[in-house]
């Protein structure tokens, strides 16, 4: 733990001076607040290993000695980063926790370079950079270019402000098009290219890169008779300072994260770049009543956009075993926030996918959210290997039961056939009882793993075995009588389930949650869909040859087929009994994607219309989608929809048709 502690140490200090001296960043923005969360958390835990160079001493970087140093008169802290709705409503939690209810201002969080400018009898009379938050550096010279900010302001007193320098996007491409033809390396980002020309010995380049700012802070408004930042703001208008008309006043968390997905949607046609959003208390006097911890104010915080891909170490691949004996290999991953959820493996899918990669265990890697769900490693940054990666070799024999693996058909997948395999038998038991299955609460991974291991769940059918052992339950470490009778509830509830959860919950191969449901509304009863044969299965939409196959071999082997018959005696339901399809000849056969937020349904209450209309639903637009449902914020798959020339109903559209 010490040694991982001192090397996150080493990464930040080195890529604070790559990136604050040289102006030459070797790692991304996600990387640096992905190690420093990860420093700050092992700083709480383990206080004894603070070394006096960790960063978390400080502010922000270092002074170049090329420049004038300045003392702020008061510190330029920076913000604490949030990253997703939960750690919003915290922050906002623990200021309730205080007694205080407060509004708060939304502020855009402009990608630029943070500056603090002094004016005596109105007139500018000096600019500094952030530097260290107390120790900043001189750029009077260069900030007297930026035509934005002013020499006089409209009133003759002396006033510090706060703001961000930034260049924008059009000037960016301007400058690298120039570069380019001059044979000059080309800047990677407006912020970087802020920062490089605002750092210039020579005010003449700075001129020439347009820079621009905004301004955001008054570090001092009681001097000024000023109750709120709102006013604060406004009265740094009112004085020719440039301010961001993108701020608004909330009066609580739900309208700051109404304020993130409003300014989220409309981020890439803005002017400028942005990679979050500011959060701060509005009332002044409760600022100063909530103060400061030795580097964040705690009334204010930045949210930080998830951002679409992002990098990580590949430390390890590991290899599970599924419910059908499927062997899979797993990236194990230095823990990452990918959109606003902390990633720490991500599936390789097979022997083959990793080859295709040119995937080695040690390598920086590129991670997304397939479909803004599920984790996926993108690609290895070849250009970031230091020789010390290892090559991937797949296994031969089952990780748990170190059986011989055989190869499918297609010679892409490896399967663990003993039958007896624990880990089969596990992950059949798990898949069972998940939530989209039986949905029996109380019987998680963990309680499957222990009772399998202690003998008292070993088939399906032990489960509803259970409450013959009560006594024996209520005696196990962390049970007791009042969670063995829920637990018995919950199971005793499960045999009322309507036909597509048990279909689901059986684990027939390539049958998800969709497919079963498909079966259940078409057979209404588990022995008729036991006793279908290959062609009416194949002839049903979104089954086919595949899925007809698995059926048709699940239900043919004596083994299940008694498993149905043992289920049926206990008690558990076999018939379908939810909502039969309405013959809407709007939804029948058409297969539907619905994205953004709806007024007046819920996302799953939708797709529950579209299904019982006779339609079929997907999470993702292709060729194959007939009608892509849209509501507010709809993002990629409207846009996708449009390209496609695909049918898009609005929500009134939707209700006409659903009323024929």
């Amino acid at each position: 733990m010490k040694e991982r502690y001192d090397e996150l140490v080493d990464i930040i200090n080195k890529a604070n001076y790559e990136y604050h001296v040289l102006d030459n960043p070797t790692i991304t923005d996600q990387e640096f607040d992905k190690y420093l969360r990860e420093l700050i958390n092992l700083e709480i835990e383990h206080p004894d290993f603070v070394r006096d160079d960790s960063p978390t001493q400080k502010i922000g970087g270092e002074v170049i000695d090329g420049f004038k140093k300045v003392i702020h008169d008061k510190p330029m802290l920076s913000l604490s980063n949030v990253f997703n709705e939960s750690e919003i409503i915290d922050f906002n939690n623990k200021i309730s926790k205080e007694g205080f209810h407060p509004s708060y201002v939304c502020e855009l969080k402009i990608d630029g370079l943070s500056v603090s400018l002094k004016y005596k009898g109105g007139k500018f009379v000096s600019a500094a950079t952030r530097g260290d938050g107390v120790v900043g550096e001189d750029i009077t010279h260069n900030v007297k270019t930026i035509k934005s900010i002013p020499l006089k302001i409209n009133k003759p007193i002396d006033i510090e402000v706060r703001g961000e320098i930034f260049m924008s996007k059009k000037v960016l491409k301007s400058l690298n098009e120039l570069r380019s033809k001059q044979g000059l390396p080309l800047f990677q980002n407006c912020r970087n290219a802020a920062a490089g020309s605002i750092r210039q010995l020579d005010s003449k380049i700075a001129e020439q890169r347009k820079l621009d700012a905004f301004l955001y802070q008054l570090p001092n408004p009681e001097d000024f008779n000023i109750n709120t930042h709102i006013e604060a703001l406004e009265f740094m208008k009112s004085l020719g300072f440039k301010t961001n008309p993108n701020n608004k006043l909330v009066s609580d968390v739900n309208g700051i994260l109404d304020f993130i997905n409003e300014k989220g949607s409309i981020r890439s046609s803005l002017p400028y770049d942005i990679d979050g959003v500011v959060i701060k208390v509005n009332d002044i006097s409760i600022q100063k009543k909530l103060g400061f911890t030795a580097k964040y104010p705690k009334w204010a915080t930045a949210y930080k956009f998830p951002a679409e891909e992002v990098l990580t170490k590949l430390t390890d691949i590991v290899f599970t075993v599924g419910r059908t004996g499927q062997i899979t290999p797993n990236a194990v991953l230095e823990p990452v926030i990918v959109q606003g959820s902390t990633i720490r493996r991500a599936t390789l899918h097979n022997e083959q996918y990793v080859l295709d990669k040119e995937l080695k265990i040690g390598d920086i890697v590129s991670i997304r959210k397939a479909g803004d769900v599920i984790p996926e490693v993108v690609k290895p940054i070849k250009e970031r290997r230091n020789g010390s990666e290892k090559p991937f070799v797949m296994i031969d024999k089952c990780p748990i039961c170190n059986s011989k693996l055989e190869v499918s058909k297609t010679g892409i997948d490896y399967f663990c056939k003993n039958d007896n395999c624990p880990k089969r038998n596990i992950e059949s038991l798990i898949h069972f009882v998940s939530r989209k299955a039986m949905n029996i609460d109380g019987l998680g991974e963990r309680i499957i793993e222990d009772f399998y291991n202690l003998g008292i769940i070993r088939q399906i059918e032990d489960i509803y075995d259970l409450k013959e052992k009560n006594t024996e339950l209520i005696e196990l470490e962390g049970f007791g009588e009042k969670s063995v009778n829920n637990l018995l509830t919950s199971i005793e509830n499960s045999k009322k389930n309507s036909l597509e959860r048990l279909i689901f919950s059986l684990g027939i191969t390539g049958i998800g949650e969709k497919n079963a449901k498909i079966l259940a509304k078409k057979y209404n009863n588990i022995y008729k869909l036991m006793n279908a044969n290959f062609e009416e299965l194949n002839a049903i939409r979104d089954i086919g040859p595949i899925l007809a196959n698995s059926v048709v071999e699940f239900f043919s082997s004596e083994e299940n087929k008694t498993l149905i018959k043992n289920l049926d005696n206990i008690g558990v339901n076999m018939e379908y009994i939810g909502q039969k399809n309405v013959d809407n000849v709007n939804f029948i056969n058409k297969k539907f994607v619905v994205t953004g937020t709806l007024s007046n349904y819920g996302r799953d209450e939708v797709k529950n219309i579209i299904e019982n209309n006779g339609g079929t639903t997907s999470d993702s637009v292709s060729k194959k989608t007939d009608v892509v449902i849209v509501g507010e914020n709809a993002g990629s798959k409207y846009d996708k929809a449009i390209k496609l020339g695909i049918e898009i109903w609005d929500e009134e559209t939707l209700q006409n048709k659903l009323n024929l």
